[in-house]
């Protein structure tokens, strides 16, 4: 199973848990979480006003053998408003646009993607229960 917790954060509620969401899915081959705006499509949706985040910014799909892999979908705009890193224990590393990481099964860890322009950001904590 894959368990997401998403917190959208302004530089006003820095710190703060309140509004945390949470989702999962099993870990069969197909499966999929998505990240964004769209609600009829994602399963973890911002806040409409924060365009920073693409509809559709990040999606979580398991693979045939059930391992995971997260990618930061291109939105419609040639260059995002975001930055995005993925966060493992004490290794961290960006991930580019329209890139994809293969996660480590078991693992633990978080992606946040930073607006560029404001101080705010989404944090989507990830668990990979094996």
């Amino acid at each position: 199973m894959l368990e997401l917790t998403m917190a959208a954060v302004s530089a006003a509620e820095a710190g703060a848990t309140a509004g945390m969401t949470m989702a999962s899915v099993g870990t069969e081959p197909g499966a999929v979480l998505r990240v964004g705006r769209d609600g009829g499509v994602c399963r973890l949706v911002t806040p409409d006003d924060w365009l920073f985040v693409s509809r559709v910014h990040l999606e979580f799909l398991c693979g045939p053998e059930g391992g995971w892999q997260v990618s930061w979908l291109r939105g419609s705009q040639a260059d995002p408003s975001a930055a995005v890193r993925l966060t493992l224990g004490a290794y961290e590393q960006p991930l580019g646009y329209g890139e994809a990481v293969a996660l480590p099964r078991g693992a633990a860890g978080e992606i946040v993607i930073q607006d560029r322009t404001e101080p705010r950001s989404v944090n989507v904590g990830f668990f990979h229960e094996v």
